[in-house]
């Protein structure tokens, strides 16, 4: 009997062993595909949320900026005499 519990012993010893030593592949694996990604996807010409951000806020602002000009061109059209407008050439 104690042959039996010495063979299962070593069967679970080597089992535990190749469990960890799968479970270290398995971690090396993920890292080499985690690393290989940040290669990959820093290698494309993608922009980082805060410079994408910048850029939003400094549209945003350009759009106010144009919708203020836009109002102010309007009320100078508006406010300017009818005559100093130019007439189109007639044709003919």
């Amino acid at each position: 009997m104690q042959s039996e519990n010495r063979f299962f012993d070593d069967l679970s010893k080597i089992i535990n062993g190749a469990a960890g030593t799968v479970a270290g592949v398995t971690r090396e694996f993920e890292s080499n595909a985690r690393e290989r990604a940040r290669e990959w996807i820093g290698g494309l010409d993608f922009v980082s949320r805060e410079e994408f951000d910048a850029v939003k806020a400094m549209a945003a602002q350009a759009r106010e900026q144009v919708a203020i000009l836009e109002a102010r061109l309007a009320a100078l059209e508006d406010a300017a005499p009818k005559a100093a407008k130019p007439k189109p050439p007639k044709e003919g």
